[in-house]
């Protein structure tokens, strides 16, 4: 695609899907700061085990997606979905100070789902709303370009985290105070620049948690959502990326760099792949992430030297950029548009919950086998995902956006 065509599509993205992007990427440099952080700060400032952290992260990651069934669902049913958005970025940002004043593992924990429940919040409505905003023939870039800028916030959250450990000498809880800047900014720019679109005049508010709204979302959506589903048990928490690097043998002030590494190949492949998806098999395109996936978890399981784990989080992020979008652009292609927000959060529900399982699989094998159990588990799940997609076909979506 030439120079002018890619400058073309991105001008036709709708202003406010750009302001979403830039939200997005203030929460995530706040987010990310912490993240980053908290594995090392539970094990070596806490005490927690590789099984703790996994049932942390684990505990949290299922909790967005369970509010996000009911934030989605609210904003299909009240038509807003921007002030939902609003109350989840809100959350998240308030959560913030609670991991610098966290004196054990159970405030961490209480920290991390107040901080998730703000994402469910939000996760579904914003998801929704892009789509709303955004011509069907624009939305694989369009959630790409949201995708790729929430993650330059992903990598910039750990380059600064690894700053203020190198000034403050290792200081977990300093890097915690600073976090809470970016937040309150991702806010301040949801509330002042984004604006809902109009709904049509007449439009009949119905409660979408009805079995008629249930059998209307087709079978080309639970197709969707049973790949989704699968795709999760092989995408553990990233938390177990950094325990990895941990155990490389740099200094814990420079482990968050790898989180940097795998973001900023996740930012420049976002949008292109997002772009991808307009134009290619999505099917096809889900097996060669996944591909990607388990050339990573392998290279993991081999080895714990720096220069592998490095290599092995880099693509990571690749598979991440493939895939991310990619799935939201699937849910939204075969939803039906009055349901877009229950059907985002019905997905996000389910993935989540495995995701759960995944990460306290992952966990458990760390500990009681090894590190290189977990990322092979990881790889046999992603080949698990590949059979499905290469076997069952997915149903023609019953409806169009």
């Amino acid at each position: 695609m030439s120079t002018e065509s890619r400058a073309s599509v991105l001008q036709q993205i709708p202003r406010s899907v750009w302001v979403l992007g830039f939200v997005s990427l203030f929460m995530d440099i706040s987010s990310e700061m912490i993240h980053s952080l908290l594995p090392m700060f539970l094990m070596a400032g806490l005490g927690a085990n590789a099984a703790t952290i996994g049932l942390i992260e684990g505990l949290a990651e299922a909790t967005a997606p369970i509010v996000k069934v009911f934030s989605g669902t609210l904003s299909d049913y009240l038509r807003n979905r921007k002030w939902l958005a609003v109350t989840g970025y809100a959350l998240g940002a308030l959560s913030k100070p609670l991991f610098a004043l966290a004196p054990s593992v159970g405030f961490v924990v209480a920290a991390r789902i107040t901080d998730r429940v703000g994402k469910g919040i939000r996760g579904a409505p914003r998801d929704a709303l892009v789509a709303d905003l955004t011509p069907p023939q624009l939305r694989g870039a369009a959630f790409g370009l949201r995708q790729s800028l929430d993650t330059v916030g992903a990598f910039l959250g750990p380059l600064i985290a690894v700053g203020v450990m190198l000034l403050w000498a290792d200081n977990f809880r300093r890097a915690f105070w600073l976090a809470v800047i970016p937040g309150a900014l991702a806010v301040a720019l949801l509330v002042l620049a984004v604006k809902e679109p109009a709904h049509e005049a007449g439009d009949k508010r119905v409660n979408p948690i009805r079995w008629d709204s249930v059998r209307e979302l087709g079978a080309a959506y639970w197709w969707v959502v049973a790949v989704g589903s699968i795709f999760a048990l092989a995408r553990f928490s990233e938390a177990f990326l950094v325990l990895r690097a941990m155990g490389s043998g740099v200094p814990i002030a420079i482990v968050p760099l790898v989180m940097v590494a795998m973001n900023v190949v996740y930012a420049l492949a976002a949008y292109p792949f997002g772009k991808l998806a307009d134009v290619m098999s999505h099917s096809r395109l889900l097996i060669a992430g996944l591909l990607v996936l388990i050339a990573s978890d392998v290279i993991l399981a081999h080895s714990a030297h720096w220069s592998m784990v490095l290599a092995g989080v880099m693509l990571w992020g690749l598979h991440m950029g493939m895939t991310q979008g990619l799935l939201s652009t699937m849910v939204a292609r075969v939803a039906p548009t009055r349901l877009r927000g229950t059907a985002f959060g019905l997905f996000n529900l389910l993935s989540g919950l495995v995701t759960l399982v995944a990460s306290v699989i992952a966990g458990s094998l760390w500990d009681r086998v090894g590190a290189a159990a977990t990322f092979y588990a990881g790889a046999g799940f992603s080949l698990l995902t590949i059979v499905l997609l290469s076997l069952v076909r997915s149903p023609a979506p019953t409806v169009r956006p």
